[in-house]
């Protein structure tokens, strides 16, 4: 059997499994991938990356190629440069996963716009969001546009560097006054067991796969709330988790993935 190539969603690589295991679809079940696609070492959408010139042009063609039809998310990521939340010198608006150091990488762009298309309704004017496993701050940033000045986004992420690194970024965007305002806020932390002080949140985004869900984020997501997160160990899927007005969960599968797992930082770094 020919092996599954390395994809990365959400900021996290994962392997695809085998054709015959993957259903990928968006939440209104349109396709969102040609299946055979992912038989090659390549983006899903790599024959945007020629058309690359800029960041209105990464979105043009996210629309153009059906990657999301939310008029809120275009507006949000033509705002947000990817290319401030990259290193220097990197391939910013291909759509394409980069590394960013640690074991991590930022998320190619149709990853991004998918998440965003998952959670919109969740991120309204005024409404608070989690993002676990923050990286360079690019997702984070996005949910604090969407939910505006009154509403609230926090970042968690257990490397101290990449937090670092995203509080820069984030001020050098058009997020940055969101930050200085304290809208939005970066952290060092163990995401496992979310950010408790700015709780319940009205969305949540986790970005590596845990054995189940944590129970912390569960009691921090609020009543009418949603979480996306991948589950599982070596097959996992990407899972959406409502939570009802009565406390009640509901949890359906999006897609089948594979990430890293959501673990603690000295397994991620290797202990360095």
């Amino acid at each position: 059997m020919r092996a599954s190539p390395t994809l990365t969603a959400y900021g996290r690589h994962y392997f695809a499994p085998p054709r015959t295991l993957v259903s990928l679809h968006r939440h209104n079940s349109a396709p969102l991938f040609n299946l055979s696609l992912f038989t090659a070492f390549r983006s899903p959408f790599s024959r945007m990356e020629q058309f690359q010139t800029g960041n209105k042009a990464m979105v043009e063609n996210l629309k153009r190629f059906g990657v999301t039809s939310s008029k809120k998310v275009a507006e949000v990521m033509e705002a947000l440069d990817r290319g401030l939340f990259v290193p220097v010198g990197s391939s910013a608006y291909a759509d394409t996963p980069l590394p960013i150091g640690y074991n991590a990488t930022i998320s190619a762009p149709h990853m991004h716009a998918t998440c965003l298309q998952l959670l919109e309704d969740k991120l309204q004017p005024g409404m608070r969001a989690l993002d676990v496993g923050s990286g360079t701050g690019y997702l984070t940033g996005c949910f604090a546009l969407m939910v505006g000045a009154e509403g609230r986004v926090v970042g968690v992420d257990h490397i101290p560097e990449l937090v670092d690194m995203s509080i820069k970024n984030v001020e050098k965007s058009v997020a940055g006054s969101l930050l200085q305002k304290g809208s939005l806020s970066l952290h060092v932390g163990d995401g496992r067991k979310g950010w408790e002080e700015f709780a319940p949140y009205d969305a949540i985004h986790v970005g590596a796969a845990a054995s189940e869900v944590p129970q912390a984020l569960l009691d921090q997501l609020k009543p009418g709330g949603r979480m996306v997160i991948p589950v599982g160990t070596y097959f996992q899927e990407l899972k959406v988790i409502d939570k009802s007005e009565d406390g009640s969960i509901k949890t359906r599968t999006e897609t089948s993935v594979r990430y890293v797992p959501l673990t603690s930082r000295d397994e991620q770094t290797g202990g360095f």
